[in-house]
Parts: structure tokens; sequence; C-alpha cells
């Protein structure tokens, strides 16, 4: 039996993958390595042991996490999956990998995160051969919920909504400088936070100012990831994430814009990520 993880930031999606085909998906909280402390993954896995799939031993454990980008970092996961399931043969990988397997198959292709976070990595079929630099919330994300909230709230402290958007975010939420600081520097999940934003923005999609924010985020992810990789005019562009998915319409006229090839968009790539896996069983 395989326990199969695809882990955001924001959420954890889990699947029970089974012999039989009856496979069992649930969810937890996110966790990322680079921003958040162990602690909220042990509860979570915990949590995962005894409440949502009680008495079910993993054989193996595949997580595919966001932050796992080097040993140190993948270790922070092992050790918390193996203090819960000592005898499960574990291995943690790249959220990236996971992207590339459930959008792109065993065929080559570009395969993107655009979630709370994102990323990029050029995929031949088997392996990821190139990845972009990711600079993570503060330094880049480009394109992701961190990045449109940032861009956001840096438009309403500005003072550059207009009138009839301004009062629609005051009702929205209650926030001033102070609040939205130390909720940036002070908590554990400042990017969770800034891409909470990104539900008032998908709510107001129609106005422009907020069309004009996410296509501009959408051009500079496509502009300094995408456009990067050896042969991005050829092979199509898959995209996993919520805000990939929420936002697809400004995201094509993106890519349209660019010549790149739109391919497929995946909300939740954890029942892809099952599909591969159950072969090994």
């Amino acid at each position: 039996m395989l326990l199969i993880a695809d882990a955001g930031s924001t959420k954890a999606d889990w699947a029970w993958v089974a012999k039989d085909g009856e496979n069992t998906f649930v969810n937890t909280l996110g966790f990322n390595p680079v921003v958040h402390p162990q602690e909220i993954l042990l509860g979570e896995v915990e949590k995962l042991s005894k409440d949502l799939l009680p008495g079910l031993i993993p054989k193996e454990i595949h997580y595919y996490g966001a932050g796992c980008w080097d040993h140190r970092r993948k270790k922070v996961i092992y050790d918390a999956l193996v203090s819960v399931y000592p005898s499960a043969k574990i291995e943690v990988m790249h959220d990236l990998l996971g992207a590339a397997r459930a959008t792109c198959g065993r065929n080559a292709g570009i395969a993107c995160i655009l979630g709370t976070g994102s990323n990029t990595c050029l995929y031949d079929g088997e392996d990821v051969t190139d990845n972009v630099t990711n600079l993570g919330f503060m330094l880049g994300d480009e394109g992701s919920g961190s990045h449109l909230g940032k861009a956001f709230l840096r438009a309403y402290f500005y003072r550059e909504l207009d009138d009839e958007l301004n009062d629609a975010f005051e009702k929205f939420t209650t926030i001033d400088k102070s609040m939205v600081l130390d909720k940036i520097y002070e908590s554990d999940m400042p990017n969770t936070y800034l891409a909470s934003f990104t539900r008032f923005m998908g709510e107001n999609i129609s106005h422009p100012l907020i069309q004009k924010i996410v296509f501009e985020s959408f051009g500079e992810f496509l502009d300094r990831h995408v456009r990067k990789y050896h042969g991005h005019l050829r092979v199509p562009i898959h995209f996993i994430g919520s805000i990939a998915f929420h936002f697809k319409s400004i995201l094509l006229a993106a890519l349209n814009e660019r010549d790149l090839r739109a391919g497929r968009f995946v909300q939740k790539p954890i029942e892809a990520l099952a599909d591969f896996h159950q072969n090994e069983l």
C-alpha cells in the first residue's frame, strides 16, 4: 500500500493507494520547510494517522513537497514522517517532480506550479532536466498567490484603487498597515497570508485594475521562468495549482501573447499522482 502526498504551503493532499484501485483521498494543512517549523507537519501527520486514515500502515510513502530542494529540507520532512510511520520506505521529492508527473506523465513538457508559491521545470518524460531558480515569496514567486496578494496590497495602501474597488475591499476585510506588517514579518505563514487576498481578487476579476495586476504578474512569471527553457516554443506548458486554475483565462492571454503552447491545467494533481504510482503495486 502506498501513501502519496502533494504538499503546498497552504494545504496538503494525501492519497492512500490500494491494490484494488479503491483509493482514498484526504487533506491536511500544508507545509513548507523553508518557512514553517517542523512541528506543524508533525502535527498534521499524526492527525493523518490517527483521525483521517486510522489503522492504515503504508509500505511506501512518496512525498512531493514545496521547498524540498535540498537534503537538509528533505530531512525535515523525512524525520516527521518516519516518526509516525517507522516501518515505511519513505521518498521525499520536490513538488516540481510531482507537477511534472501529474501533468506530463511520461511525455516531455514544461511543468509550472502556480499556487501560494510558484515554480517551473523542464521535464523530458522521466526526469526534471532544468529548473530556473525560485527565490521564494520575498524575492520571487512571480505569478503566485503571494505575488498577486503583495501587488494588490501595494495598490491598496498606495491609494491606487478607485472608490468602487476600495469600498468593496474595505467591506471584504478590515486591515491597517500595522496589522499587515505584523502578519508578514512576525507570523509563521506570511506567504499564505499574502495569498489569501486572491480570494477578493477572484471575486472582482472583472475590474480592470485587478486584471492588470494578474496579467502583469503572469507575464513576469512567463518571461523570467518559462521562456528561459530551451525549446519552450515547441513543448506544451502545463500548470497545476489554484491560481493557474482560477485565473486561467488571463493566464491563457499571457501565454498567447508570447506564442506559448498551453497544455493541461490541473487544480489538484493528487489523483493524477495516484494513477502514476498505481502501476507500482
